[in-house]
């Protein structure tokens, strides 16, 4: 069974949609609403069709293909630069230290403090399989589909990416962090916000959060207990993350309290090891790898085998008709692992 990474397409909707509906709640980048999946298929067709490689706030929405099937089973997001149309807020755990003299003691409170520090970061997100397709590497092969395609196009992304992670939710699809802290403040559920969060942005955000600094200490223990952790379904994600170079900085999600792994763009593992060449042959066999060829629509990135030769690599033939390439054509490769 052969599966190809590819632009999103409008007939991609549908698919989009019933993946939205197992999300389980709290994925902001993939909300169960046809309106808004259809605008980020606009927004993300905009970003394909344009040429000039000058920095820009797009999206880029890809969906894992069955080749065999036609079925779309899987998906994930690239952003270029986020926080220049809506503020990009994030929570930055902070310690404030006190020493009293007549006491003879130094205390240390920890405060979370809102801030705009990642803004103009790119953004690696939305990234959702198909729970009938959790076995092979897939996953990994939509998580790094996305570092090649930044290294295809690396002009038009920031020298900082970032991922958010989402953060601990409820049975009920409710998040203890959002009950505990902004949920204070706004009137409405974890879900409304998250809901108008993927609609209309995060300047309502900017309008009703107090902006003066947060004492963990005085929030509930639910709440503070799930600060920076992410949800159980994304603990596998953030060990790939990790293993590609991204790390915890202390920022936090301001909906769920889930982390922020951040990395630089040039570090990131698959980035930095993939390696440009041509496909000299069309061959069985070879050592096992994460291939991509193409730019902007015409990108496509599959798992395949190649043989290093002196005037390239020879590309099986069920890989090399997942991309779409013959003898001749550019390919982008990096070992898998």
């Amino acid at each position: 069974m052969s599966f190809v990474i590819r632009a999103a397409r409008d007939e991609d909707l549908q698919p989009l949609y019933e993946m939205a509906k197992l999300t389980g709640g709290g994925f902001t980048n993939l909300q169960p609403e046809k309106d808004v999946l259809r605008a980020k298929l606009a927004r993300s067709h905009a970003a394909f069709d344009r040429t000039d490689d000058s920095p820009a706030e797009e999206l880029f929405l890809l969906v894992l293909e069955n080749t065999q099937t036609g079925e779309v089973r899987g998906t994930c997001q690239i952003f270029t630069a986020v926080g220049q149309k809506w503020p990009f807020y994030s929570y930055r755990i902070g310690i404030d230290s006190k020493h009293s003299r007549e006491l003879d003691r130094t205390f240390q409170s920890e405060l979370l403090n809102l801030t705009n520090d990642l803004v103009g970061c790119s953004e690696v997100g939305g990234l959702f399989l198909h729970p009938g397709e959790r076995a092979g590497g897939l996953g990994m092969l939509l998580a790094r589909s996305r570092y090649l395609f930044i290294a295809r196009h690396r002009a038009r992304f920031a020298d900082r990416i970032l991922a958010e992670l989402r953060g601990v939710i409820d049975e009920a699809g409710g998040s203890p962090f959002w009950d505990g802290v902004a949920g204070r403040f706004f009137g409405m559920s974890f879900q409304q916000a998250d809901s108008f969060n993927a609609v209309h942005g995060t300047q309502f955000i900017a309008d009703m959060m107090p902006k003066h600094p947060i004492y963990t200490a005085m929030l509930q223990d639910s709440a503070r207990a799930v600060i920076g952790l992410p949800h159980p379904s994304g603990r596998a994600a953030m060990r790939m993350l990790e293993n590609e170079g991204f790390a915890f900085e202390n920022y936090i999600d301001i909906f769920d309290g889930g982390p922020t792994m951040i990395a630089r763009t040039d570090q990131v593992k698959t980035i930095r090891d993939a390696r440009s060449t041509t496909v000299a042959a069309i061959e069985e066999g070879g050592e096992p790898v994460l291939a991509a060829a193409g730019t902007l629509a015409g990108f496509r990135a599959a798992y395949g085998l190649v043989q290093q030769r002196e005037d390239g690599v020879a590309l099986d033939p069920i890989c090399a008709e997942a991309l779409g390439v013959q003898q001749g054509d550019a390919l982008l490769h990096v070992q898998r692992s």
